[in-house]
């Protein structure tokens, strides 16, 4: 076989070059040149010719058939920074130095009046579909979905993703960072994968799915299969993907130069865990010593002298509930300066890493032609920290409030790997300024306005110019369609595409002046809503983000009016003066909420996180009893058995050897979890309390090298979360070590600290030593709840 291969590819040396021309299919010849119909996908190849002639070097092969991009069509970077508010980065007047901002907006054009959806996943699957998130299904985040139509989870056939658009059409896509639109009952081995990211048009993806991941010791995914973080004592996740990112455009533009790629670049920074390497945090000590009070001031002041915002601008009101600085104690100010600067380091060396892949491809040589998208923030600064910030943010999920003197007892290690920390909503509505409000508050400009970054050498040729035309995050691919000259498809795989809800922005790229197209856009999220129709804005605030449960109901919400044309911070209600036009716009809003699947409205918040509650579905259902083998791991909130509030039975067969060290099965890590293990061959079991407090149950005596059934059972003191309980631990039927866990954690423990059997992934619930890792052999973990 060997030399028959070798004998045809000689034959093909010496005849190449000296083909007799042949009788082919002269229609199926025509099929294969000219521009290909792109509005249907995939695209469809020729009809395969047919021959009559019975030798192939008397015939002529028809071309090769593959689809290629249109000629000329840009390189695409999309850049989204997390959590970042438009009064951050020193580019749009924020206090935090962002020198690769800085460069690229000297460079290109910067938005001031771009906007997102509020919230993080809604954000995300509007700008890689062009869609309202209402309309992909994700009213919120899908770890709250419930069964409505607009807030389901589970993106419709009827949209295809940007990045399956242009992969169709010949480009190479990657993703790296954050994912948070794959619902979390689907992130598991059994799937579906439809909506993972290597399934939704990224060839490549690298980072963690989910809504915020632990920088020091992330939950990785290779596409879809989960990878351990490597051991360097200077990990940072941050700069892992863009190594990552680095790598994968190099191996592109050495094997595929004619290919433009597609690079989705968002990285978990800069929302909570404010993790960041203390160099990082050091360079702000002292920088913020006047409070966020004095900071929004100053702030203001900077974005008029970069023509940010109209001269006239004013500060948007504080809300009532944000202490004046002058007013706090030391002690407070010391903690919340300190959760500051180490804010401030993570969102500059977030810029210093996004500016390494920007590097990267200039030094390849093809920055010119790439159209680079920057986007400071996917929702205003977040004020989920509540009004004194975390520690650890898990405790935010169990309605526990850390108190000031507990968290300066983490002072010197905040923002490393002991902490999981977020900082106080006063420096949220500081970072947001000249807005009054938040991430979450959907109906205020601090919620939604985020600062837009333009790039593109080849076709760009303003420089520092700033563009004023409203924009959405829905606006992206229909900008990126319209560059590359790829349209939004009217059919995908036989089902019919709704029509492409964004209005391009390349209109705005050479014209300062050009007359606004996005005329009309709805805002919602948990209740706050409004409505912006050609400058005027109508609008209700609901719930700021700091509080658990609206003031009002929805029908006794109180509406405003402003005119952004004239207030661009929403300082001016004119509600009073023109009833008639509130009228008007409440009037839109319902037209726009019905339109969009945005009706019903559901306030409720941390009631959906219960998928029972909400009737979404979870792996394990219904189901009270579970069989897991040894190597499942990472198995999350929506997979893993739910264990909060219930009596249940741990049962594991196991066979021990002279070590007798390791997991047999736990959920969560460091900051809140559970572990049953064995340490230096003693059965025992430790509950992680949010990180603070910490109970063990352990044997006397270690077990010898056998085969052994270990069971742990836990009888909850009565009915409801966060009650404690009696542990027993019994080997073979006999009972060896009891004892009390008096509470538990009524939240989850964690987003990226997950399950697993036979090791512990990420954080360690508890010291286990030297490793984890199991040193025996599990059979099976049965978990019964009762």
């Amino acid at each position: 076989m060997k030399h028959l291969i070798t004998a045809i590819m000689l034959a093909g040396i010496l005849v190449s070059c000296n083909q007799k021309p042949g009788t082919g299919s002269t229609d199926a010849e025509k099929s294969a040149v000219g521009e290909p119909d792109r509005t249907v996908l995939p695209i469809k190849e020729p009809i395969r010719p047919t021959y009559k002639e019975l030798d192939a070097r008397n015939a002529t092969p028809p071309s090769r058939f593959h689809v290629t991009p249109p000629k000329g069509a840009p390189n695409v970077v999309v850049i989204l920074i997390d959590d970042m508010g438009f009064g951050v980065s020193e580019a749009f007047g924020g206090p935090v130095t962002t020198p690769v901002m800085d460069k690229l907006a000297e460079n290109g054009l910067k938005y001031n009046r771009f906007h997102s959806t509020s919230l993080c996943s809604p954000t995300r699957v509007a700008l890689l579909t062009g869609y309202n998130h209402h309309s992909n299904n994700m009213g919120c985040i899908a770890e709250a979905a419930t069964t409505f139509p607009g807030n389901t989870g589970v993106r419709p056939q009827s949209i295809t993703p940007m990045a399956e658009v242009l992969r169709q059409n010949g480009y190479n896509t990657a993703a790296f960072g954050k994912y948070h639109e794959t619902p979390p009952w689907e992130i598991s081995n059994s799937g579906p994968f439809d909506r993972w990211p290597t399934r939704s048009g990224f060839e490549k993806f690298y980072g963690f799915i989910g809504g915020e991941t632990n920088q020091w010791s992330p939950l990785i995914y290779d596409g879809s299969t989960l990878v351990e973080t490597p051991k360097d004592p200077n990990y940072h996740f941050t700069t892992d993907m863009t190594n990552q990112a680095i790598s994968w455009v190099r191996y592109q533009q050495a094997l595929s130069p004619e290919k433009p790629f597609f690079i989705y670049y968002a990285p978990g920074a800069t929302h909570a865990p404010h993790h960041v390497p203390k160099v990082w945090a050091e360079k702000y000590k002292g920088k913020f010593d006047q409070g966020w009070d004095k900071l929004r001031e100053e702030t203001l002041e900077r974005q008029k002298k970069l023509g940010i915002v109209p001269q006239n601008t004013k500060l948007a009101p504080k809300p009532a509930d944000i202490k004046d600085w002058d007013k706090l104690s030391s002690d407070e100010k010391k903690l919340f300066t300190r959760q500051m600067e180490v804010y401030a380091g993570f969102a500059e060396q977030t810029d210093y890493e996004a500016g390494r892949l920007l590097s990267a491809i200039k030094d390849l040589g093809v920055l010119d032609n790439t159209l680079v998208i920057f986007i400071a923030g996917d929702n205003g600064a977040s004020a989920e920290g509540q009004m004194n910030g975390m520690y650890s943010e898990m405790t935010y999920f169990s309605g526990i409030a850390e108190t000031v003197p507990d968290m300066l007892k983490h002072y010197d290690d905040w923002g490393g790997p002991s902490t999981y920390p977020h900082f106080s909503a006063g420096w949220a509505v500081a970072l947001d300024a000249p807005f009054s409000y938040t991430k979450q508050v959907a109906s205020d400009f601090g919620g939604t306005r985020n600062g837009m970054i333009i790039n593109w050498p080849a076709e760009i040729k303003a420089k520092g110019e700033v563009r004023s035309q409203f924009g959405h995050v829905i606006d992206i691919a229909p900008t990126i369609y319209e560059v590359t000259k790829i349209p939004a498809p009217k059919m995908v795989n036989g089902i019919e595409q709704d029509p492409i809800e964004g209005t391009s922005l390349a209109y705005t790229f050479k014209d300062a002046a050009a007359a606004e197209q996005h005329k009309v856009q709805y805002f919602e999220m948990f209740g706050n809503r409004a409505v912006y129709e050609d400058g005027w804005f109508a609008r209700t605030i609901h719930r700021p983000a700091w509080k658990l449960k609206p003031a009002t109901t929805l029908q006794d919400d109180k509406w405003e009016l402003y005119n952004t044309k004239e207030d661009f911070s929403l300082a001016s209600d004119l509600a009073a003066q023109n009833p008639d036009k509130l009228k008007e716009m409440q009037a839109l809003f319902m037209k726009e909420a019905e339109k969009y699947h945005v009706l019903p409205l559901d306030d409720r918040l941390l009631e959906r996180t219960n998928a029972e509650l909400m009737g979404r579905p979870t792996v394990m259902g219904n189901r009270n009893t579970v069989t897991y083998g040894e190597g499942m791991k990472g198995m999350g909130v929506d997979v893993f058995i739910d264990l909060r509030g219930k009596s249940y039975t741990i049962t594991s067969e196991v066979a021990i050897d002279a070590k007798g060290n390791g997991v047999i099965v736990c959920q969560g890590g460091r900051f809140g979890g559970f572990s049953f293990y064995l340490k230096n061959g003693k059965p025992a079991f430790t509950y992680n309390y949010l990180g603070m407090k910490s109970s063990q149950i352990i044997a006397s005596q270690p077990l010898k090298p056998g085969n052994y059934l270990l069971v742990y059972e836990f009888k909850t003191d009565g009915a409801g979360l966060g009650r404690g309980g009696l542990g027993t631990i019994t080997v073979n039927g006999k009972k060896v070590a009891e004892g009390r866990i008096e509470i538990t954690q009524p939240g989850i423990f964690s987003v990226d600290d997950l399950a697993d059997i036979g090791v512990d992934d990420g954080t360690w619930v508890t010291d286990y030593g030297v490793s984890a890792k199991f040193t025996g052999k599990i059979n099976y973990v049965n978990i019964q709840r009762k």
